[in-house]
């Protein structure tokens, strides 16, 4: 599935080095909050663009460390091994190699409908509560607090409520980079506000002197190849990885499809989704984590004018030259990180759109406060969040399904009946049914009318069951008619009917 490399243009270098300038410190804060050591942002941010370039479809999307891809590592590593510790590393090498074998297959099995499970309501629910716990988990280190408790939340309210604990150097460097962030965001979208905010942190932190929490020691030299997996702890990995998969693949589809509609052209999901595969693989074999497609770099990407997927090359590339001299980083505030984090996260805390979507429906309202809740409840295990928002999902869609509305028409000797639903295995014994019913309720009927125009589909049982219902009918003495067939069912219609409609 892959594809030649198309030419390079100076809007694509110009690009890829546009995201390399904010996906480093970026890199870096998402490493610390998916438990891992700084330094492995860096080989998940310059291996993954690069491998993942010739099999993109999208000339936007770049592979590389997330939030919400942090925020679920943690969640499925810290219950396993130490944040941090050589156990916990290797764990993170095969949770990505997971996610990257999951995404390839689902790509070349062409089943990138697979994403659609995360629905729109369920992200509504789950995305502002990631954020939240996001937010939460960098508060106490922009804080400059070091705080007590293992749920975020916890953390987060005890890192406020101890005001005393606070420490004003921390505070000061938070406060200028999310000023400097938030200021560069008005000026213009390509404003290197991260690049300026971390020079300024990092002089400040050498000439002035900065106290407290910093970046420590970032290793020099680049990516190591993978050597050993703790595949005792594989089964422990597989529902996370399957969440990171899928959930991380619906942030990416709906970035691209997005572009590829405003631009009017043709973009793969399944393409996109082998592409996001072999980033993932990448990550796992050259020291990283597991890595998705990030709106606002990809949002950069396109602004900065990138042509091709050779911006994402580029990108690869340049963060790979930066690798050796990451230890100019080390004196970096870990607040300058921290608040990074939260400035790129806190927009994602939409509770409008909750509200939204409790106006539209009550059925889909369940599964975004589902999601909302068990995301805020299960943390760190975020992932069985998801997994009960799909169930429930799924149980919804079921229970509509279930569902055969009839709308009844009768004037003298004539009723008229039009379904509306869908007709399957499910809902056909309910037609029948009301059938009986109705022909109870009037007795004196000779005429009997089943619009089919109401029906969103028809599978081999209800067709089946239709055709009961009209041969019966016609046992009865009714003079039936079938009217509006729906052009989706005429084949199956025509075959099981035959001759039932006259």
């Amino acid at each position: 599935m892959g594809r030649h490399l198309p030419r390079l243009h100076l809007q694509d270098v110009l690009a890829g080095i546009s995201v390399a300038v904010v996906l480093v410190p970026q890199s870096l804060a998402y490493a610390q909050l998916a438990g891992m050591p700084a330094y492995r942002g860096l080989y998940a941010a310059a291996i993954p663009p690069l491998v993942a370039a010739p099999f993109a479809s999208s000339p936007y999307l770049q592979p590389g460390p997330t939030a919400i891809s942090a925020l679920l590592t943690y969640g499925a590593l810290s219950p396993l091994a130490p944040l941090g510790s050589a156990h916990y590393v290797e764990l993170g090498l095969l949770l990505a190699l997971m996610v990257g074998v999951i995404r390839i297959a689902v790509g070349l099995l062409r089943a990138g409908v697979l994403a659609y499970l995360m629905s729109q309501p369920l992200l509504v629910g789950f995305v502002p509560a990631a954020a939240i716990l996001i937010v939460a988990s960098q508060l106490p280190l922009a804080l400059g607090v070091d705080p007590r408790g293992k749920h975020e939340i916890y953390r987060a309210a005890w890192a406020l409520g101890h005001v005393g604990e606070w420490r004003a150097g921390a505070i000061s460097v938070a406060l200028f980079t999310a000023v400097v962030l938030l200021f560069g965001r008005r000026v213009h979208p390509l404003f290197p506000g991260v690049l300026l905010a971390v020079v300024a942190t990092l002089l400040y932190s050498k000439i002035v002197g900065y106290g407290g929490t910093k970046l420590g020691a970032i290793r020099s030299g680049f990516p190591p190849v993978t050597t050993s997996l703790p595949l005792g702890d594989l089964p422990h990995l597989v529902v996370p990885a399957l969440v990171i998969a899928l959930l991380g693949f619906a942030e990416a589809s709906s970035i691209a499809r997005t572009y590829a509609v405003l631009e009017r052209k043709r973009w793969d999901a399944n393409r996109e989704f082998v592409s996001q595969g072999v980033a993932n693989v990448a990550a796992g074999v050259f020291g990283g984590f597991p890595v998705g497609a990030s709106f606002s770099r990809s949002a950069l990407n396109r602004l900065a004018g990138a042509r091709t997927n050779m911006s994402g090359l580029v990108t690869g590339l340049a963060v790979l030259a930066f690798v050796p001299f990451g230890f100019l980083l080390s004196p970096l505030p870990q607040a300058v990180l921290a608040a990074t984090v939260i400035v790129a996260v806190a927009p994602l805390i939409r509770p409008d759109r909750i509200v939204a979507v409790m106006r539209l429906s009550r059925p889909q309202f369940a599964i975004t406060l589902t999601a909302f809740a068990l995301t805020l409840a299960l943390s760190p295990h975020v992932e069985w969040a998801i997994v009960a928002a799909i169930g429930l999902s799924v149980a919804v869609h079921l229970w509509r399904e279930l569902r055969l509305d009839v709308v009844v028409a009768s004037e003298g000797d004539r009723l008229e009946l039009s379904p509306q639903g869908v007709l399957w295995f499910g809902t056909a014994r309910l037609l029948e049914d009301r059938l009986g019913e109705l022909l109870a309720e009037h007795p004196s009927t000779t005429r009997l009318v089943i619009r089919l125009d109401g029906l969103g589909r028809i599978d081999l049982t209800g067709a089946t069951a239709l055709k009961a219902l009209l041969e019966d009918a016609r046992a009865a003495g009714l003079d039936v008619a079938l009217v509006g067939r729906p052009a989706h069912a005429a084949r199956i219609l025509l075959r099981v009917l035959e001759e039932a409609d006259h």
